[in-house]
């Protein structure tokens, strides 16, 4: 007699589990089934096997055929207990159900191998009526249901509470392409004489062709999950190519990344490391060097001589292509690279990868080797979490959609994921990583929570001398905001967002790494390179600001985000959360967030004024074939004829009009490059701002903390929310009004030629703090002059610095302004703006 038709379904459903590797030998999760919406979990089903093997076929690892085929005899028509004469891994089972067990045969002696599943009820859960006291529920003979009220009070259900039914101990039925795929790895043709070791590490498959291209002198473009070990791919490069007597460049998209970059391989690359992001040089000649890709594309066109014994540049997060802003740096990078150098590329999974890698081959001098990976070492599992239902597997969306109905159609309440925290700490689901879209809402989260405890006694201590030894090395008194900090951190909660000061984020990020810290709010930045993963990652939205009004995240973003989920070598798997309200319970995208295909890597190239003015001095009146060569052409290639015809239209018109712009406004002329001109080539951002003020003499007689504010008032971008424009020192109102004037003429001929708004238009409003700053104001004083937040003050005193810095490079040594340029460099150079300092101290 065939078992009954929802035990028939279990048993396929733990046969698909052992089949793809989702429940491997020596594995255990609980199997719970409830009874009703609070009922007392009162069924395990287990099996046990006693032998088991995994062949790898292809790209599927599989248990041993003939043991595969007893199993589903066994579930589907044999009898328990019953064991045959055949090749094959002998299976027992035996079922317990309530507390009484009865052993339904075979041999119970260890050691045994337990393997449990669970299946997801079919149908929503119905409350029913509470039994009446003193009648418990089933048939009397102590194995039917129990009622909550004959329970132990440890075995009611309640919310987060051991024992209660719960999503994240599920194993679902049929996993999401886009689980499957990472349940294991795929087949990689692997060299015969591919390393299998670096170091102490055991290499994986991607790794090892990647290492073997490599050493044969191919570029390399590694596209693998977050966390799968793309920098171990670097690592072997970069060692590869010392040990040739040559020099590696490792760019990264971000500073603070390559600050941390930096951190981490001079603490581990047994070499000498340095540092070049534009305000901080470090060792500028070391073997391995450190750098923005801004300011390597500018090695390219200003110094290519310092590029000559470089062999590999090293490209993290090469998908930053995508990125509209900068995108278009890392384009120029790859098309005008000396041809001698060989690139080892970065990046997240992305679907048109091989899209890149021909475009690629197409401009690039070597070979170039492509090597893709879609399985995650640490597979991830996607909930979602709604107070009513609590957390669900997302697959369940359209059943807790039905359940939850619109009924309180928006959630006002701020404690809205009250009971997900409680869910996590109480299963230890932790650390957890809580990404928010906004730094206020970071803080307001963590002091919410503040509460809590998350650590025990020693671990306290622990963290506190942590935080007080962090402090002392940088030189930080625990007063003012890190007091709040470490009041948090000791209880085991933090924050992280680009508005606090960066020695502060450093702090954070010191405690995370010690994995002391349990609970942290923080923004997307915390995503981008840093490898600092948790057990948890949890979205407070799955929407954000895009600069314009609020939209649904891209898949990309979510993956990156959520990658951070599952520490290797320690979790099975990583768990993501994302909270919905009601609203977003039914409008959210879910399918392609979560479960969709990612986004296509996007051409942004859009060559800005400086490019231009290079190119010019390298191309002349060839300058169109830079747009030639660019992936953006490339990708039109692909389409029909009309629309590949219309955009190269529209691009070379849009370069036409900007060399117009340059000839117009005196940058270029017949002859090439004007004295404007070569100044502006010189500077990587804001150039024509800075160039034309000077040569209209808007800079002219201005001291060291003048020409500070000046250069702060056009950097400076003020936040939604900080406070308007203040007025400024009437000292300062004729430069002010000077530099707005050159400004206004700039951008009306930008609008007069129809070109996309590029030229910013200058926001003083950071006037007063700039000075406060420059005579000697410590950073937590100049609140009384800016609503902006420290770390976006420290970030704009850095960019002014180095845009200080360029405009001196570029001035000839009669210029009596270099002089000044270097006092205002110095008033603004110090404290917590000063980071190189920062850098040695840590």
């Amino acid at each position: 007699m065939n078992p009954p038709r929802h035990r028939r379904a279990r048993h396929a459903e733990i046969a698909f589990c052992i089949f793809h590797k989702k429940l491997e030998v020596g594995d255990q999760v609980l199997h719970q089934r409830a009874v009703h919406h609070n009922s007392l979990v009162v069924g395990k089903v287990e099996l046990i096997v006693e032998h088991a093997k995994h062949d790898f076929d292809g790209r599927k690892p599989a248990l041993h055929e003939a043991g595969l085929s007893e199993f589903l005899e066994l579930f589907h028509g044999g009898k328990p207990g019953a064991r045959q004469e055949r090749d094959g891994p002998p299976v027992v089972y035996r079922r317990r159900m309530g507390i009484s067990t009865r052993d339904w045969g075979g041999n119970s002696a260890r050691p045994r191998i337990l393997l449990s599943s669970v299946t997801p009820p079919r149908k929503p859960w119905k409350r029913s009526r509470p039994p009446s006291p003193g009648k418990p529920r089933g048939n009397g003979k102590g194995r039917g249901r129990r009622s909550k009220a004959s329970a132990p009070p440890s075995e009611r259900f309640r919310f987060g509470a051991e024992g209660a039914r719960s999503p994240y101990e599920e194993v679902a039925q049929e996993a999401p392409p886009s689980i499957a795929r990472e349940s294991a790895p795929a087949a990689i043709e692997i060299p015969a004489d591919a390393p299998t070791r670096f170091r102490n590490y055991e290499l994986n498959p991607f790794q090892r062709v990647a290492a073997s291209a490599i050493r044969a002198g191919k570029s390399v473009v590694v596209a693998a999950p977050t966390g799968a070990g793309k920098t171990l791919v670097a690592e072997i490069a970069i060692a590869e190519t010392i040990a040739r007597g040559k020099r590696v460049v490792y760019t990264s998209p971000l500073k603070a990344l390559s600050n941390q970059k930096f951190r981490d391989f001079k603490a581990a690359a047994g070499t000498t490391v340095g540092l070049l992001t534009g305000d901080v040089s470090i060792d500028p000649e070391a073997p391995l060097l450190i750098m923005t890709t801004e300011i390597l594309r500018n090695e390219i066109f200003d110094a290519p001589e310092r590029l000559l014994d470089v062999e590999v540049v090293i490209f993290d997060e090469v998908h930053y292509l995508d990125d509209f802003d900068r995108g278009t740096v890392w384009e120029e990078t790859i098309l005008f690279a000396p041809p001698s150098i060989r690139f080892v590329a970065l990046s997240a999974t992305i679907p048109n990868l091989d899209q890149f890698v021909r475009w690629l081959r197409t401009v690039h001098a070597h070979p170039v080797e492509q090597v893709e990976s879609s399985w995650r070492p640490v597979p991830l599992r996607h909930f979602g979490y709604h107070p009513k239902v609590g957390e669900f597997d997302l697959q369940d969306l359209d059943r807790m959609r039905r359940r939850v109905g619109m009924s309180g159609f928006r959630y006002l309440d701020p404690d809205l994921a009250k009971g997900l925290l409680n869910s996590l700490q109480n299963r230890e689901l932790v650390p957890v990583l809580w990404f928010c879209f906004s730094r206020k809402e970071c803080e307001r989260r963590a002091r919410r929570n503040g509460w809590r405890n998350l650590l025990t006694r020693t671990e306290q201590e622990r963290i506190g001398r942590l935080f007080d030894e962090t402090c002392a090395a940088f030189h930080q008194e625990v007063a003012g905001d890190l007091v709040e900090l470490r009041n948090l951190t000791t209880r085991g909660i933090g924050y992280h967002h680009a508005g606090m000061l960066p020695v502060h984020k450093e702090i954070v990020e010191r405690l995370f790494t010690s994995g002391l810290l349990k609970l942290l709010f923080t923004t997307e930045t915390f995503a981008m390179g840093i490898n600092m993963p948790a057990r948890t990652v949890v979205f407070d939205s799955l929407r954000k600001f895009n600069g314009v009004a609020f939209d649904w995240l891209r898949a990309r973003d979510y993956m990156q985000m959520a990658g951070r989920a599952g520490r290797q070598g320690i979790d099975r798997e990583g768990c993501v959360v994302s909270v919905l309200d009601t609203e977003d319970l039914h409008d959210a995208p879910v399918e392609r967030i979560v479960f969709g295909e990612l986004e296509p890597v996007r051409s942004r190239f859009n060559l800005a004024y400086a490019t231009l003015l290079r190119l010019i001095e390298h191309l002349g009146a060839r300058i169109e074939e830079a747009w030639e060569r660019s992936f953006n052409r490339y990708q039109f290639e692909e389409m029909s004829p009309d629309r590949r015809e219309k955009n190269r239209e529209r691009q070379l018109d849009l370069l036409r009009r900007k060399l117009q712009f340059l000839r117009e406004t005196g940058f270029i002329d017949e002859g090439g490059l004007t004295d404007r001109g070569k100044i502006a080539a010189r500077l990587s951002a804001y150039e024509v701002q800075f160039a034309d003020s000077l040569f209209r003499g808007a800079l002219e007689e201005l001291s060291g903390k003048h020409l500070a504010a000046v250069f702060v008032g056009i950097i400076h971008e003020g936040r939604k929310g900080e406070s308007l424009e203040q007025p400024v020192p009437s000292a300062f109102n004729r430069t002010k009004r000077a530099v707005n004037e050159v400004v206004r003429n700039l951008k009306k001929e930008e609008k007069r030629l129809l070109i996309p708004e590029e030229i910013k238009k200058p926001d003083f409003s950071l006037t007063f703090a700039t000075f406060a700053w420059c005579e000697g104001d410590p950073i937590d004083a100049l609140d009384r002059h800016t609503d902006a937040a420290p770390g976006d003050l420290v970030r704009t005193f850095r960019t002014a610095i180095q845009c200080l810095r360029q405009l001196r490079h570029a001035l000839p040594g009669s210029y009596t302004l270099r002089e000044r340029l270097d006092e205002a460099i110095e008033l603004l150079n110090r404290d917590e703006v000063d980071a190189k300092r920062q850098l040695e101290l840590g």
